[in-house]
């Protein structure tokens, strides 16, 4: 198997200011999407997949592959916001791309035949992530057997104010049953524990409660299911809300949970993850990827 790594790097970054998937965390300029790729390569993946604007290759080619080119296979996707099915018109004002699931299917002819993980560019998700699909790969899963990440809450929450999960809910077997957006998640006052918003009121979440940060392991046969989801909600979804609508990858790992049509297992991983939304998240994040240097998790030089 030739294992592949594709990352969601087609992102506009409007409440970053810029273009955060290629912006510098580490002591020598490192971007987050870096640390991703070195921890899939050790995890075993023989090939990365970025998903981005045309526009912006050549400064992901400039900044970042370049470095990483002799020690993984690289291979570009664009998301083409007029890449959609015929019967449906691009309304003149829309700017923003169509959402996760359409960025996946801009690979469609590039993941024929083996496994893949999908992730976010700008979400720091440790190595534990990718070890933990890679074995999964290896178990011998049927075809229509995926899985997902699940990151303990109580790892994933900000001190600086309330963050929006998805919530995942699995059976006794550790399988999918059901993810749920569920907004204002925070520390309690003693900061021994989560709470979350309802009806508002807030009220305890339980310690450990996987959520999901868009970390996926696929088979191949994933890319028909999205997109026949895809082309059937599209046109339905630009018509209510031509400028905004998004056809969101978790969404529709969920329907596809609903139907039968696959199962989804979920991994939960004990590393913490943490990400960069606005500007003013970079010192922090700064600050956690030197600990994790100083402490040996990572080279002071990613790729030397």
């Amino acid at each position: 198997m030739k294992e592949t790594l594709v990352i969601l790097a087609a992102g506009m970054g409007s409440r970053y200011g810029g273009l955060k998937q290629i912006d510098g965390v580490g002591n020598h300029n490192e971007p987050i999407i870096e640390f991703t790729i070195f921890d899939a390569i050790r995890a075993g993946f023989k090939k990365v997949v970025l998903i981005i604007k045309k526009e912006h290759q050549e400064a992901f080619e400039e900044s970042l592959v370049k470095k990483i080119r002799p020690y993984i296979e690289v291979e570009y996707a664009f998301q083409d916001i007029k890449d959609i099915p015929d019967d449906v018109t691009v309304p003149v004002e829309r700017i923003k791309p169509w959402g996760t699931t359409h960025a996946l299917l801009s690979c469609r002819n590039i993941l024929k035949d083996d496994p893949f993980i999908v992730c976010n560019a700008d979400d720091f998700y440790g190595k534990d992530a990718f070890q933990k699909v890679m074995e999964f790969f290896h178990n011998g899963i049927e075809e229509h057997t995926y899985c997902m990440v699940g990151y303990k809450v109580e790892n994933t929450l900000s001190d600086n104010g309330t963050v929006t999960r998805g919530v995942c809910q699995k059976n006794d077997e550790d399988y999918l049953t059901n993810i749920k957006e569920v907004m204002n998640i925070r520390w309690n006052q003693e900061h021994d524990g989560v709470e979350f918003e309802d009806d508002g009121e807030y009220k305890p979440m339980e310690l450990g409660t996987p959520v999901s940060m868009n970390f996926w392991g696929f088979k191949p046969s994933v890319i028909q299911k999205l997109q026949n989801i895809f082309t059937y909600e599209l046109p339905i979804g630009v018509d209510k809300n031509p400028l905004k609508y998004e056809a969101l990858l978790p969404n529709h790992v969920g329907i596809m949970v609903d139907r039968g049509e696959c199962r989804v297992k979920v991994l939960t991983s004990d590393d913490s993850w943490f990400g960069v939304t606005y500007k003013e998240d970079k010192p922090i994040v700064v600050s956690k990827v030197q600990a994790l240097k100083d402490n040996g998790t990572y080279p002071d030089i990613l790729f030397k």
